[in-house]
């Protein structure tokens, strides 16, 4: 299959990397950034092509994975779709829901596979989480995604840009609404760098998450209470560690396995074999939708 990278940020450069160690499975035809000088870095690390238009990289290949900033989704998802090309959207799938739910349709109308970025889902970690959970009553849940700050997310929304990941962990985990949110946040320098929110479930599970990039350390953690245990995961660590009954069981999961590698695998076969995408562009819309109202109504507050 032949492939491409529209983006050549730092995500986009893991795409590129990552393509490149799949040759088994794919074909890496080029990359295009309209920074010329940063696609040109990246084609001469990789020693790949650099196409100088949008277009004549579409025309080239089967798929594409879209890692440029969301503003753009949209616009490029559209264009892609015109060119008969599969997606792999990085989160979250568009700007607005409006948008999102037109780009749904229309690559559904296209027969084209749209999969969103939701990358925690293919890490394994996570998905041992989610499957310790199956027969659990949850209680509680908290969640913590906080970043140190840098210059380059002086205009980034925390809510958008970490939070989320945390907001459709949960959406997977409790396969459940939030029926309803208390939202804090401070706003600094227009966009908010920190967040909290507090929410309840139609089944009545409580939870908490926050999301900053204030911190002065990196953190990804999640902690979660049932009838009968406590679940603590460690992201970075890769470690789930279990509770129950006073005996305290601990996991950890081979570092060598990479969550970007099982995700672009995934879209590979769901062309190849003409399957649904583990992440549709209905999930990315979902976890979109519960985004944007926790930003707007930080906002509000301040």
């Amino acid at each position: 299959m032949r492939v491409g990278v529209i983006g050549t940020g730092k995500m986009g450069e893991n795409h590129i990397r990552t393509y490149l160690s799949m040759h088994e499975h794919c074909q890496l035809v080029g990359i295009f950034d309209k920074d010329e000088q940063r696609a040109n870095d990246m084609a001469n690390k990789y020693n790949v092509r650099q196409f100088q238009s949008m277009d004549n990289l579409l025309q080239q290949v089967d798929a594409i994975s879209i890692a440029v900033p969301t503003e753009y989704h949209y616009p490029i998802g559209l264009t892609c779709i015109k060119h008969n090309v599969h997606i792999l959207m990085e989160k979250p799938i568009t700007s607005t829901v409006v948008q999102a739910n037109d780009l749904v349709k229309k690559a559904k109308k296209a027969g084209i596979k749209l999969q969103v970025g939701h990358i925690e889902l293919f890490n394994p970690i996570i998905q041992l989480l989610i499957k310790e959970l199956t027969d659990e009553k949850i209680i509680g849940m908290e969640f913590h995604r906080m970043n140190p700050y840098h210059h380059r997310i002086k205009n980034v929304d925390v809510v958008a840009d970490l939070m989320i990941h945390d907001l459709y962990i949960l959406q997977a985990i409790l396969q459940d609404t939030i029926d309803d949110f208390h939202a804090f946040g401070k706003i600094i320098e227009n966009t908010p760098k920190h967040a909290v929110v507090i929410a309840t479930s139609v089944k009545d599970i409580i939870v908490q998450l926050t999301a900053s990039f204030k911190s002065k350390r990196k953190i990804r953690s999640i902690q979660i209470l049932t009838e009968d245990a406590l679940f603590d995961v460690d992201i970075i660590q890769k470690q789930l560690k279990i509770v129950r009954s006073g005996i305290t069981s601990i996991t950890v999961i081979d570092d060598e396995i990479e969550p970007l590698h099982l995700q672009l695998m995934d879209f590979i076969r769901c062309i190849q074999n003409n399957d649904q995408p583990k992440v549709s562009g209905e999930d990315g819309i979902k976890a979109l939708q519960l985004t944007n109202q926790i930003g707007n109504a930080i906002s509000k507050l301040n």
